[in-house]
Parts: C-alpha cells; sequence; structure tokens
C-alpha cells in the first residue's frame, strides 16, 4: 500500500502506447483507457495520496514530437508546480528519452519529482507491463527526489542520462549511473522555452558521403556528431572543410559516441584530431538524446558572457559526469 496522505500527484497523460487499442490499422490511441487503469489502481491499493488526472489535448504522437511538445509538457509541470507535490507523466517510449532530457534543461529550479513511464505493450492488451509501470510510476513520486526520472521495468533511470535500449522487451531502458540527480540547480523555479531551430544529428560510417556534413554545416543552427569510439572520424579533407565552414559560421559541434555506454574523449587518438582543431565540443559520455535537447536549449536561451561551445561543454543537470 502507499502512503502519503498529505501529497498531491498530477498524471499528465500525454499519448503513447500505454493507452492504445488494438485496431484494423494497428495499435491506435483511444481515450479512457489510462483514466480506466488509474482508477482501478487507486482503488486497489488505497492510495492515500490525492491523485489527479490531466489529459494532454491533443495528444503527443510519440513518434512525431517536437520542442514544441516539450514546451507543452514543461508549461503544464510549471504551472502546477506550486499545487502538487509531485508529477507522473505517461508518454511513448520512442521519444521518452528525448523529453526527459529536455525537461532536465527546461526545468531550472524544479523541486518536484517527476516521473516519466509508458509501456511496450498497451494497457488494453493482456499480460502489459503498462499496469506495473504505472503503478510503479506513482510509487516513486511519492519517494523518489527532486528531479526528472524514467520508471521503467522496475527501474528508476535518471531522466538526464536515460536511453531507450531495446525496441520489444519489457525491460526497454538503460541509462549509466551518475551521483548527482537529475535536476538543474537553481534559486527558483525557471522554466526555459524552446525555440524553433535547425538541428542534425550526423553519424560517421565507412566511406560515407561527406557531402551532408557541408550541407548541415551551412543551413543548420546546431550540429550533433555521432563519432566511432572514444572519438574518432574519417580522415576526410570534406569532413574538415565542413567542420571548418560551421566554425566560422558559429554553429555549434557536439560530439558524441556511437556507443551506448563509454562516451568520448577527444584527443585520444589522432584519427579524432580534427575535432580539436576546429573546435568541436566533446560531448564526453552523453546519450544522443541528451546531446540533442542540450543544443536545442542552448541555442534556444542565448547568455550574456559565455558562447555556444561553452555552454554545451559546461554541466547542467547530470547529463554527463565530470
Amino acid at each position: 500500500m502507499f502512503c502519503g496522505a498529505d501529497m498531491k500527484i498530477l498524471v499528465i497523460h500525454t499519448g503513447g502506447t500505454i493507452g492504445m487499442v488494438r485496431s484494423a490499422s494497428g495499435f491506435a490511441p483511444q481515450t479512457g483507457v489510462v483514466e480506466a487503469e488509474l482508477a482501478r489502481i487507486i482503488a486497489e491499493d488505497r492510495l492515500a495520496a490525492q491523485i489527479d488526472l490531466r489529459v494532454l489535448d491533443p495528444l503527443i504522437d510519440s513518434a512525431n514530437a517536437t520542442p514544441e511538445d516539450w514546451n507543452r509538457l514543461s508549461q503544464n509541470i510549471a504551472q502546477q508546480a506550486e499545487t502538487y507535490d509531485a508529477f507522473v507523466v505517461t508518454h511513448g517510449t520512442d521519444t521518452m528519452a528525448y523529453s526527459a532530457a529536455a525537461l532536465c534543461f527546461a526545468l531550472q529550479g524544479l523541486d518536484r519529482p517527476v516521473i516519466l513511464t509508458g509501456s511496450m505493450l498497451p494497457l488494453s492488451e493482456p499480460e502489459n507491463d503498462g499496469a506495473a509501470n504505472l503503478r510503479a510510476a506513482l510509487g516513486a513520486a511519492l519517494t523518489a527526489e527532486a528531479g526528472i526520472w524514467v520508471q521503467f521495468a522496475d527501474k528508476l533511470l535518471n531522466g538526464g542520462r536515460v536511453r531507450k535500449s531495446h525496441s520489444r522487451a519489457f525491460d526497454a531502458f538503460a541509462a549509466e549511473p551518475t551521483a548527482r540527480a537529475p535536476r538543474r540547480d537553481g534559486a527558483g523555479l525557471i522554466r526555459h522555452v524552446y525555440q524553433p531551430r535547425e538541428v542534425a544529428i550526423l553519424p560517421v560510417a565507412p566511406a560515407i558521403s561527406m557531402d551532408v556534413f557541408a550541407f548541415a554545416a551551412r543551413h543548420c543552427d546546431g550540429v550533433i556528431l555521432r563519432c566511432y569510439g572514444s572519438g574518432t572520424v574519417p580522415n576526410s579533407a570534406k569532413l574538415e572543410t565542413a567542420l571548418l565552414l560551421a566554425q566560422s559560421r558559429d554553429v555549434p559541434v557536439l560530439a558524441v559516441s556511437q556507443c551506448p555506454e563509454g562516451g568520448i574523449t577527444l584527443g585520444t587518438y589522432a584519427a579524432g584530431a580534427v575535432l580539436k582543431r576546429t573546435g568541436v565540443v566533446d560531448g564526453r559520455d552523453m546519450t544522443v538524446e541528451a546531446a540533442y535537447a542540450k543544443m536545442h536549449h542552448v541555442l534556444s536561451t542565448p547568455a550574456a558572457g559565455q558562447n555556444l561551445a561553452e555552454r554545451l561543454a559546461a554541466p547542467l543537470a547530470s547529463e554527463f559526469n565530470d
């Protein structure tokens, strides 16, 4: 049985598999699915805390999520931060890690826990994982420290470091450990809004066409470069030209590893020396999801006295280990 008679929890249903039903064209969203399950959990577990539900309209299709959806979610949390002690957010799994990281950067000074959860199989299906995940998320909301968390498959994961690691298994998320909570420090709650920006994620691969790198350097506001291993890239004159073009246009390039664990350390190998020569920012062990959200955040919120590269390299919300 949960406890916390004086606590108030707001559940925000944003969409995703957890609230879908089977249809002729596949799983599709349907109103009432999450609502019914939440009512059942409250009744069966005799929850002492007050649980309220808000359904976003329109619901977010996880595959079509945008920074504007991050804004909608952060706005709902910020507006209710004085009313509720904790928040549970049901979300589609495909972009849950992006939204979790985005909330870490957007909700500076938040002193409440926000627990994101979802499911790999809808609540409407037998032997689904949604009911257990929702119940666990409500439990975590009562006990977790302030910050943005992902509760999935009996694990409470750091929202600034989480990634989707499996496309089908119920245990679909992982996060490298860190001693820091997934929270951006601040004296009071400040909500940072994401502005429309053009950000590209570009992986390297053997003999990959380098023209796309030049196009991104010329047309994008920021670039996430997914390197090999600990920070190597092909020895390509075209790539160096593209990176120099980005540098000349003040287009920040943030490097992360294609490996899911371990991160990068620029300068370890000569094959990555071009990155240091052209001002590429070392993303260390950031996930690509956190790097993408952080790039959008930095591009959206100019700060006097710091250039974009300096702000990308500075820790904000446990997104990398120092």
